[in-house]
């Protein structure tokens, strides 16, 4: 799922296949907005998500940003076709290493918040874990901004702690999936090696946030590379 290095997203044009929790499929399902809202309103009183939020500084004369659409600033009216997206989120994945050609669990939190302007912020960290969910050691770090205009087309601008910085493009598959692929990947002269990829999110039926990333490795082959279902913590 993922363009050729450096390329546009249409050199490599598939989907992912289906996952065995049934991410592509239920990703596809179209529910009506309203109980999308009151699913979502329901598990968040029973999770205690919708009482948390992000910590912040209070002696900035910026607004603060804000992971729970409740509280702060009100989400900028040409967000909202990423509005479920706003929140923070964590789970475990399956990972696979180019460098060691092995595959790793993971653990991850993912902070998606705003702060009333046309952007949304967005940091993700993840962690090795065994099979009895222990952590063993850090592993991926990224931040960046997602970007939307008025026709949809989304921007994801990407850097990354291993030395690398992406531009990824993409639209909304629907109301509570999306689907993006790399323009540009230029790597630092300190970084690791890493080709183009694809990322596809979506909102599961049970309101978890699952994606798949697939990357294209050093013989210009399309790999899996990281799938995760998180669920919300803050919002």
């Amino acid at each position: 799922m993922t363009s050729a290095p450096g390329g546009p997203a249409a050199d490599n044009p598939g989907h992912p296949e289906p996952s065995d929790d049934g991410f592509v499929a239920d990703a596809e399902l179209r529910r009506s907005g309203d109980e999308a809202i009151s699913q979502a309103e329901a598990r968040a009183a029973e999770s205690g998500s919708r009482e948390r939020n992000i910590p912040t500084w209070d002696d900035l004369p910026l607004p603060a940003d804000t992971a729970n659409l409740r509280l702060g600033a009100d989400l900028h009216p040409g967000l909202l076709a990423l509005l479920p997206l706003v929140g923070v989120w964590r789970g475990e994945g399956e990972g696979h290493d180019p460098e060691t050609d092995t595959d790793y669990h993971f653990a991850q939190q993912i902070v998606v918040s705003h702060d009333g302007q046309n952007f949304l912020a967005w940091e993700s960290r993840s962690w090795v874990i065994d099979e009895d969910a222990s952590y063993q050691q850090p592993d991926l770090r990224e931040s960046g901004f997602w970007r939307i205009g008025e026709d949809d087309s989304i921007e994801l601008l990407l850097a990354h702690a291993e030395g690398s910085i992406e531009l990824f493009y993409g639209t909304p598959l629907n109301q509570t999936t999306w689907e993006l692929a790399t323009d540009v990947v230029i790597k630092a002269e300190s970084g690791r090696r890493t080709g183009g990829a694809k990322r596809l999110y979506g909102l599961v039926a049970d309101g978890d946030l699952a994606y798949v990333e697939e990357r294209v490795d050093a013989d210009g082959d399309l790999t899996p590379r990281l799938s995760a279902k998180l669920r919300r913590h803050v919002g």
